[in-house]
């Protein structure tokens, strides 16, 4: 069978998995599912109010032609952005692929679908919610890295210099609740090797194959449970290889 052929057949499977299980397995939340996502981190994180994390992680390509230096990253490698949100249990609520490699984290956010959801009030962006054990009304948010804006919906660390003990804490939970979306990239990125390397296919094709592949993570953790070698400890997430292959 041809190389074309093969391409061809691949792109459009993945376009039928994503169009007919993508609003089940992916389906953007509610604001009432919202809620229930809140708790979950809350139990699991011990991070009040979290509806999220979000992170972007860069996707090798071979270099499009005639595009200049629009896809070369800062890692010094040609990638397209896969932007994620995961939930407590390391599955991805929303995703957007395909901003270019040089474009910043926060960039990309910014000009993205989702954070103009999140300016309307998808995921109770726009309402408070009672912090547990006191009587202090705060919004909900979702939690990033320094490389994201501050918002009312989303929060980041302090910066490093002068931090108090409040501060210091405030960002080791912050940082340990966050490993979530760096352990959901990680875990898919071991699964799919395809992920470690640079995808040679055209970039809309790119795009549905990796909607594709957060897709099916999705569909495996739905069925199979998230793996017992990344449950959350004490101390934070057991280490293996699959947190490591977040940055592949």
């Amino acid at each position: 069978m041809a190389n074309n052929t093969v391409a061809g057949i691949v792109h459009e499977t993945c376009r039928a998995i994503w169009e007919n299980l993508g609003e089940i397995h992916m389906k953007f939340p509610s604001n009432e599912e919202a809620i229930q996502i809140t708790d979950n981190f809350w139990k699991r994180w011990k991070f009040p109010n979290c509806i999220g994390c979000i992170d972007g992680k860069h996707i090798r390509i071979k270099a499009p032609a005639n595009s200049g230096s629009m896809f070369y990253n800062y890692k010094h490698f040609f990638s397209i952005v896969l932007q994620g949100i995961a939930g407590p249990d390391y599955r991805f609520i929303a995703i957007e692929v395909g901003a270019y490699g040089k474009e910043s984290d926060g960039g990309i956010f910014s000009n993205s679908r989702l954070s103009k959801r999140l300016e309307n009030g998808s995921l109770n962006a726009a309402s408070e919610r009672q912090l547990p054990g006191t009587n202090v009304f705060l919004p909900h948010v979702l939690i990033a890295d320094e490389a994201y804006p501050l918002k009312t919906y989303l929060m980041r660390p302090y910066p490093e210099r002068s931090l108090g003990p409040e501060e210091e804490y405030y960002n080791r939970r912050l940082s340990l609740a966050r490993q979530v979306v760096e352990c959901a990239f990680g875990i898919m990125t071991s699964k799919w090797r395809l992920l470690t390397k640079s995808m040679e296919v055209h970039l809309q094709k790119a795009d549905i194959i990796i909607q594709c592949i957060c897709l099916v993570h999705n569909i495996v953790i739905d069925r199979e449970g998230i793996p017992l070698n990344i449950e959350p400890t004490p101390n934070g997430l057991q280490q293996n290889a699959a947190i490591r292959a977040r940055n592949r």
